[in-house]
């Protein structure tokens, strides 16, 4: 099963192919790939599968600004709030999408807003119609 933070139950259908160093990249296209199949995913507080393979992660926490892992535990409380996703709860990888496709746009000019990935995600944002 895997285990997901908040953001990254909303972030990972923009990823791009794009990453902190190729192993991370490389997990996050194996993480993408068992859910897409299918896989179950738990909503956990803090540090994922996605984090295990960052070279920013220390311990539990993020590390790559100061401040960050604040600001990330924030928006992971945002996407978990917008899906309707509680910490423990499994939820299915298409219900998400389809709860992500759904959302209006001006909700994700705030959840994003300052997101050193934002324009990575924007041209895939855009292709969905999200922007």
């Amino acid at each position: 099963m895997l285990k997901l933070r908040g953001h990254h139950l909303i972030c990972l259908h923009f990823f791009r192919g794009e990453g902190y160093s190729q192993e991370f990249v490389a997990n996050l296209r194996e993480v993408v790939a068992r859910a897409q199949a299918g896989e179950e995913v738990e909503l956990v507080a803090g540090a994922d599968d996605v984090c295990r393979a960052c070279p920013a992660l220390e311990g539990d926490k993020c590390q790559a600004k100061p401040g960050v892992d604040a600001a990330i535990r924030k928006m992971d409380a945002a996407a978990a709030a917008h899906l309707g996703v509680k910490v423990g709860e499994r939820v299915r990888w298409a219900a998400v999408k389809e709860k992500v496709a759904a959302t209006p746009p001006g909700w994700f000019a705030a959840f994003c807003a300052g997101c050193d990935w934002e324009q990575v995600c924007a041209p895939r944002k855009k292709e969905l119609g999200l922007l």
